[in-house]
This record gives structure tokens, C-alpha cells and sequence, in this order.
């Protein structure tokens, strides 16, 4: 595995305010009402351009109408993120807005019948979409509920045509420093790399993401298209992504490569599992001040639990 040597100062995903982990300032931030919710909670202001209308037919599906809980409002979400190739800080949409995403396309390679590209607007003509209201847990112990607009992910895969050999998805997004100045920071493994299982990759709930509130993708959101996985932690739904390939083994993941012990290839959401330096108990939703009880995989089970039947002795590795 290659190892990464970072600066104490590098913050990783699992920051959960802006600046606080390294430097142990959070109960700081929070006693002076700067946490996630005084950030998210603020009046509106810049969120970087707004995108145009979405330009394909999109229904809403009847079985992800409700998430259980009020939409975050756009301005909210628009304003807090994780993008690390854009800064190690949540407000990132006006570095985003440098991302090129004009001609985007994506490889299909692997263990696959031929290895071919394939342009994000040809896809949105070739897939069936659709909107769908879903809750994002992050495993900083936050979260939010967006009306993406998308597609299955198996429809992607029966696009790509894999082999019976290919076990697992490792999905890569782009390498562009002179475009993403977080790209330049070498203790990181660029470019990010995630991983799913095929099995996870075929469930309906698995989504590939191009569009969100009615409107083409926000470039802080992960332009062109990105991954969503309601039932794992953030980190696991990979943003602008480049390739797919299909591999017998298993990838390591972005973040696993950096921290295994904190971010492990699995991270199914279990509020019973802590992370090594914070509960998963609750989460703050955004934009409300409120914290809630944590949900297991995030209030999805009844869709993904089976894809993890028969691997409890994995222990804490197969949620974290």
C-alpha cells in the first residue's frame, strides 16, 4: 500500500467543521455558534453561478418522494461541501466553478467485453431519468436531503458490458492540478478512487447523479455526474466522475488508502459503530440546528441490508 505522509495540518474528509480536527478547535467554533449549523443556518449568500434548468425529462419516482424529512434548502447545500480537489475547507463553489466539464466522458475499461468512452450527453438520451429525494449522511456526523436527478448505476454497468470475472467497480475521478488546486497537495493519493462491489453496484439504489434541485449539477455538487449512495457515509459516492473500470479484486478507496483504520472500504452507515474519534450516534441536519438519531444505513435497509447477509463477522469493517 502506499503510504501517505501528511503535514499535521492536512485535514481529511473527517473533519466536521472547517478547521477543527487538527487543531482541536470544534468545542471553540461551537461555543462561539460557528458549527455546521450556524454555517449552514446563515443568511443566504454566494453559492457560485447558478446552473441552468435541467434539459431532459426527469419524473420524480414515487418510491424516492419522501425522504422522511424536508429538502435542504439549495443555498444551504450549495454551500457546504466536501470537495477536496478544490480545498480541504466546505465553502468550495467558487474554486469549483474553474472545473471544465464541457465534452465530459467516461472510460469503461476492465474486465469488460470492449473497453470504450462514453460522453455524459449521450448518456442522458440512452438512460431512463428520474428524480429522486434521498438523505446524504456524511461520516462527520451530518447530513442533508437533496432532489437529485439521475440514473441507476446498472444502467451504467450494462452499458459497460462486464465480464463474469469482474467482482468489483473501482471508479476514478479527474486529475487536472492546474484546474483543482487541491490536486497539488502531494500527501494525498490523487486521483480519488472508489470502490463498490458489483452485487452494490446492480441494487436500484445505487445512483449516478447529473442534475439536482431541477437543474443541470451544481460543479461543487461533483459536475457532470458523480455517485450517490444514500446508505454509506459521503465519502464512498465519488464526485466528476472519469473511469470505471470493472477488476476481480478488490480497489482500495481514497480515503481507506489514507486512514483504513477510520475509512474502511464498507462504510455502510451504523450509528452503533463510533468513529475512532467521534460517535455516529446522531447527526446535525443541516440547515435546521437540530441533531436526530442516526439511522442504520441511513434509513435504507429494507433495499440494501441483504447485500450483507452472512458477513457480520466482519465486525466493525464491514460498516466503517
Amino acid at each position: 500500500m502506499h503510504v501517505i505522509r501528511r503535514p499535521d495540518w492536512a485535514l481529511p474528509e473527517s473533519a466536521a467543521t472547517p478547521e477543527s480536527v487538527w487543531l482541536d478547535r470544534r468545542a471553540i467554533l461551537a461555543g462561539m455558534g460557528f458549527g455546521a449549523a450556524a454555517l449552514a443556518a446563515a443568511p443566504a449568500r454566494a453559492m457560485g453561478p447558478t446552473p441552468p434548468d435541467f434539459p431532459h425529462p426527469a419524473p420524480r419516482g414515487d418510491a424516492f418522494a419522501d425522504a422522511g424529512r424536508p429538502v435542504t434548502p439549495e443555498e444551504i447545500n450549495a454551500r457546504y461541501n466536501n470537495f477536496y480537489e478544490f480545498g480541504s475547507h466546505k465553502q468550495v463553489y467558487d474554486a469549483a466553478q474553474a472545473l471544465k466539464t464541457e465534452g465530459w466522458t467516461i472510460t469503461l475499461d476492465g474486465l469488460v467485453e470492449q473497453e470504450r468512452k462514453i460522453a455524459v450527453d449521450d448518456l442522458l438520451t440512452a438512460v431512463p431519468l428520474e428524480e429522486r429525494v434521498l438523505r446524504h449522511r456524511c461520516v462527520e456526523a451530518w447530513s442533508m436531503v437533496v432532489p437529485w436527478i439521475g440514473f441507476e448505476l446498472s444502467a451504467l454497468v450494462a452499458e459497460a458490458k462486464p465480464l463474469s470475472s469482474a467482482k468489483y467497480l473501482r471508479m476514478e475521478t479527474f486529475l487536472d492540478p492546474s484546474t483543482a488546486r487541491g490536486q497539488r497537495q502531494f500527501w494525498y493519493p490523487w486521483p480519488y478512487v472508489e470502490g463498490l462491489t458489483i452485487e452494490e453496484a446492480a441494487n436500484p439504489l445505487s445512483f449516478m447523479v447529473v442534475g439536482a434541485y431541477g437543474r443541470v449539477l451544481h460543479k461543487q455538487f461533483g459536475a457532470p455526474i458523480r455517485l450517490h449512495l444514500p446508505w454509506k457515509y459521503g465519502f464512498k459516492s465519488i464526485k466528476s466522475v472519469t473511469r470505471i473500470s470493472f477488476v476481480e479484486e478488490r480497489p482500495v478507496s481514497f480515503w481507506e488508502e489514507l486512514q483504513a483504520a477510520e475509512y474502511g472500504f464498507w462504510a455502510n452507515v451504523n450509528p452503533e459503530i463510533a468513529h475512532p474519534r467521534w460517535s455516529q450516534a446522531t447527526e446535525e441536519v443541516l440547515g435546521t440546528g437540530e441533531r436526530v438519531p442516526t439511522q442504520l444505513f441511513n434509513g435504507y435497509g429494507a433495499q440494501v441490508a441483504h447485500l450483507y447477509a452472512g458477513m457480520e463477522a466482519e465486525g466493525d469493517r464491514l460498516w466503517r
